[in-house]
Order: C-alpha cells, then sequence, then structure tokens
C-alpha cells in the first residue's frame, strides 16, 4: 500500500515507534530507525529483515546525529519521503510532582523533548527541500490540547507532568508553524495527538480514564496506525498543519 516509501522514524524502537515500524513494513514500506535503544533496534532489524530496515544508534537531540540518519536511509534506500518524530527521553526527574520540580532536569527534559523535536524537524525540512517533496508527522499528546483530569490519579503514584502538557502543546504549535513556513516547497506537516497508551498502569486509573471514554479507554500503540496510514498515503495529500486525536474520546 505503500509501494516502497521510505519513512525515518525517529524513537523508532520505542512503545509508539516500534508499532509504526512494522506497521510501515507490513504496508509495503522501508523504515530507518534512530534510536539509543540498541538492543531493541537490532531486534527490529532482525524481526522485520535487513531489505526492510536499516537502524542507527543516535541521540537524535543532536542535529549531526539526524544527518547521519538521513545519509545511512539515502545511502540504504536512495530516498527518504517521510519521517515520524516519536523520540520521548526523559531526565531522572521526569514523573516528579509540579512542587517538587528542579530547574536542571526541567531544563534537559524541556530541551531534549520539544527542542529536539525542532532541530529534527529542521534537519529533515532541509533534507526535503534538497529532495524536492517530504512529510513530516509529530506526535503529541491530548495533554497537548487538553489540562489533565487530575480525578484520574486520586489513589496512585501516577503523576502527569506539567512539563508534558507544556511539550505536547509546544509540538502541536510547532506542526502549524513548520507547515506554513514550508508554504511552497510540496512538504507537508502534521500531527498526531494520541490518548492514553496502555504501559502497565494500575487497574484503579485505568478504570477512571475509560469513564470519560466512549468505547475502549487506554489505546494500544497500534491503535495510531491507521491515521498514519492515512497521513502518509496520497488520501492526506492537502492536509498540512493538522492535529488529528486518536483518544477514543477522551478530550470530549
Amino acid at each position: 500500500m505503500l509501494n516502497n516509501l521510505v519513512v525515518a522514524i525517529s524513537g523508532g524502537a520505542g512503545r509508539i515507534g516500534s508499532a509504526f515500524s512494522h506497521f510501515v513494513v507490513a504496508n509495503s514500506g522501508k523504515v530507518v530507525i534512530g534510536d539509543v535503544n540498541v538492543d531493541e533496534g537490532n531486534l527490529l532489524v532482525t524481526v522485520l529483515g535487513k531489505d526492510n530496515v536499516v537502524y542507527i544508534e543516535a541521540d537524535l537531540t543532536d542535529p549531526t546525529s539526524v544527518d547521519r540518519l538521513i545519509q545511512i536511509g539515502k545511502e540504504k534506500f536512495g530516498h527518504i519521503d517521510a519521517a515520524v518524530h516519536c523520540a520521548y527521553p526523559v531526565s531522572e526527574q521526569w514523573g516528579t510532582r509540579f512542587e517538587d520540580l528542579k530547574p536542571g532536569d526541567l531544563e534537559k527534559d524541556l530541551f531534549r523533548q520539544l527542542g529536539g523535536a525542532i532541530l529534527f524537524s529542521q534537519r529533515m525540512i532541509k533534507h526535503f527541500r534538497m529532495q524536492g517533496h517530504g512529510n513530516l508527522i509529530h506526535v503529541s499528546s491530548i495533554q497537548g490540547i487538553s489540562a489533565p483530569k487530575f480525578e484520574h490519579y486520586d489513589g496512585t503514584d501516577m503523576v502527569s507532568p506539567i512539563e508534558y502538557s507544556a511539550i505536547k502543546a509546544g509540538i502541536i504549535s510547532i506542526t502549524s508553524y513548520l507547515a506554513k513556513y514550508c508554504k511552497g516547497q510540496n512538504i507537508q506537516v502534521n500531527c498526531i495527538s494520541p490518548g492514553g497508551i496502555l504501559s502497565e498502569q494500575p487497574q484503579l486509573f485505568l478504570k477512571k480514564y475509560k469513564q470519560d471514554c466512549i468505547s475502549k479507554g487506554m489505546l494500544d500503540a497500534e491503535d495510531l496506525n491507521g491515521t498514519l496510514l492515512f497521513l502518509l498515503s496520497e488520501h492526506s495529500k492537502y492536509i498540512s498543519g493538522q492535529n488529528i486525536i486518536v483518544d477514543d474520546g477522551w478530550s470530549l
């Protein structure tokens, strides 16, 4: 279905990124994975096949690493048609309560996630301009469009970090900025904002969360695949600067 479309995926060995990697290959695409997780990255190459995937160990908050990702992808497949930014680097402070945040790690998280998204975009858009076309997709969150439902966290040790909301709102903003910035350059820029993704959350939280949804509640990473396919396909050719929410109605 993707007709050998080559997709670079930052954080491509993570929960959402690996689901996307599997899905692209299953739909006749090729994947260039950049991730710091060497074991998972190499496993994906083994499972999906060396003809379909190339993995690069890379910290993609570093522009030179993004350039290396692009170069290796081009050497392997000849071109890179699209990029999906899924990387999610966090500091040791991540998940700390608002009252207990410390400046140093806050700076790290804001730069590595939001700054990393901007720098990844910078390098990919440079490549797309030279190539004459491109499709950039960011991954934000429902926390980027709405305040957390703090009552869902009552009785658990879970926290919804304020910096996460700030970062994800920022990613939606840079999506629209870059879409307009690339006007007339044959480059699409869009965003997917998922609801919560299942990851061993406590049952109390899952029950409360589901009460605010329409049917399933928390999602599996694979539930985003249909939206990814749409944004990578010709069916979304004239869609740019948009944030597509996939949250089973949580934000209603």
